[in-house]
């Protein structure tokens, strides 16, 4: 709930030695009025539209609302200088910044309003955006036309390296294993929402950006919050909030497609597809499919994400929102972690807080790494003739590569529906209302049991999946102590993570004379 006030001082001076003989007349002026008719582009009149006249002087509101032919009449009006202003869900606002009143009299203001996307003031008002110098929040806002010239195939998090008080990175990682850091406080202490609904982890506070896999190509719009800020929700915003707006169902038909190559085998194919109004209905769809090898070893990635917006226009005055996104996933990992020798030693000795004895592992000189900065100790090869498969949950599939195995693996789908209300019950008064879903299923992997590692040839030890399949297969005893054949003594493990969680969040809105507004 949000009360802004202003107070007004009045200075009277008394002037003495005048003698009044009576009363001074105060000068009547007698209110005008602002009538006009709002139409479409087409010349289609809107009903039941918001049209609100702001005094510019004082900055006290005058509403009234369209009847079926698109007229209105905002009647006792004070002569001044007013601002009208015209709001209906699914289009853009109409405006006239300068309109005289004059006492007795009636101002002509007809509006034309454009379409727009269906649901985006009301998607607006569930994330809580901070709005310029009304707002006591600092705030930055990334557009879609930054997010398409920039962002490109990274990560979502990185897109925001280019406001204040931002350190993001892919901590070495593959992709979607990126982090965000806001004032120093780390992705734990930022508050990350998808129109207007919190995506952290409900345990940790942590946000799996695997999870949100393609949620750039299906955003209208980014805030970053800093500090503190204007959600009213009991979320981690220490160090501040991120709120992600996503493209709202739109009016017009259209589609695209897109078609992104990059090294190492990298390929990401987009397409998206809008009804457009169907009578009272709007629908919208995209989809995104991407794989590639990462540019370090073992980090693949391969995976779809979706998102459907559909919309039904109840009334002038009422629409009803769905919206579902979500994107299935499986990438090999790289624990970032790791002696800064492994990729280049005589950097590490460059560093004036390097140890050089950290440059000697088992006794023996440290190995530097052939690949460089390429290394990954989570992963390695293994013969072809071995045929295991991998499971998640009840499903049983193939390895994404029949010669290799990687110790760190994560696999996972979270998908998220908001179904939203939107209604407008008078010029002055709103409420919006989106209850929600959000499931998840998949886990990572790790070893269990005695694996054999290998420390010959590599800078840190890494896992020899060959001879830990002969031991686990054979007699071999592990570590002198006698095994049965077939015995497996050292395994790869799923570790799981199936949750899910429903909630509700509802937000009236009420205006009040300028300088107040309430939610």
């Amino acid at each position: 709930m949000r009360f802004v006030f202003a107070i007004r001082g009045v200075v009277a001076t008394a002037l003495l030695g005048l003698v009044f003989v009576g009363p001074l007349p105060a000068q009547q002026l007698d209110p005008g009025t602002i009538v006009g008719q709002i139409t479409q582009e087409d010349g289609t009149p809107l009903n039941s539209a918001r049209v609100v006249a702001v005094s510019v002087q004082t900055g006290r509101q005058f509403g009234s609302l369209t009847t079926t032919d698109g007229r209105y009449v905002i009647t006792n009006l004070p002569p001044g200088v007013y601002r009208v202003e015209v709001r209906l869900i699914g289009y853009n606002t109409g405006r006239e910044d300068r309109v005289v009143v004059t006492s007795g009299e009636s101002s002509d203001v007809d509006l034309l309003m454009g379409a727009e996307a269906i649901a985006l003031d009301a998607l607006e008002i569930f994330a809580t955006r901070a709005i310029e110098r009304e707002t006591p929040v600092a705030f930055s806002d990334v557009n879609k036309e930054q997010m398409e010239q920039q962002m490109a195939s990274q990560d979502m998090p990185l897109i925001m390296n280019v406001t204040p008080s931002v350190y993001a990175t892919e901590s070495g990682g593959a992709k979607g294993d990126s982090r965000i850091n806001v004032r120093g406080f780390n992705q734990r202490n930022v508050a990350v929402m998808i129109n207007g609904v919190p995506v952290n982890d409900m345990e940790n506070g942590w946000v799996y950006w695997s999870n949100w896999d393609g949620i750039g190509d299906a955003t209208s719009s980014i805030q970053l919050q800093r500090g503190l800020s204007a959600v009213n929700l009991a979320t981690p915003s220490i160090g501040g909030t991120l709120n992600i707006i996503t493209d709202a169902t739109a009016l017009a038909p259209g589609g695209g497609f897109k078609q992104e190559f990059g090294s190492e085998g990298y390929i990401k194919t987009t397409a998206s597809l809008a009804t457009g109004m169907v009578g009272d209905f709007a629908f919208s769809l995209q989809g995104v499919y991407q794989d590639g090898n990462g540019l370090a070893n073992g980090i693949w990635n391969t995976g779809w994400s979706y998102y459907l917006g559909a919309s039904w226009a109840i009334s002038a005055s009422n629409r009803l929102d769905l919206f579902a996104i979500g994107a299935p996933q499986r990438h090999g990992q790289r624990l970032y972690q790791q002696n800064i020798a492994a990729f280049d030693s005589t950097f590490a000795l460059s560093l004036d807080d390097y140890d050089p004895d950290a440059l000697r592992q088992n006794g023996g000189d440290w190995w530097e790494s052939p690949d460089g900065r390429d290394f990954n100790e989570n992963w390695n090869t293994v013969s072809e003739s071995y045929t295991g498969k991998q499971a998640a949950g009840s499903s049983i599939f193939d390895r994404k590569l029949s010669d290799q195995l990687n110790e760190r693996e994560n696999f996972f789908h979270k998908p998220q529906i908001n179904l939203n209300w939107h209604s407008m019950f008078t010029p002055t008064l709103s409420l919006s209302t989106v209850a929600y879903y959000s499931g998840g299923n998949g886990g990572g992997t790790g070893t269990l049991g005695d694996i054999l590692w290998d420390y010959s040839s590599q800078p840190s030890r890494i896992a020899d999946w060959d001879g830990s399949v002969a031991i686990n297969r054979d007699t071999l005893d592990r570590k002198d102590v006698p095994k049965l054949a077939g015995q497996s003594v050292s395994i790869l493990r799923n570790s799981r993570n199936n949750q899910w969680t429903i909630g509700l969040i509802s937000k009236l809105k009420k205006e009040f004379d300028s300088p107040l507004t309430m939610e």
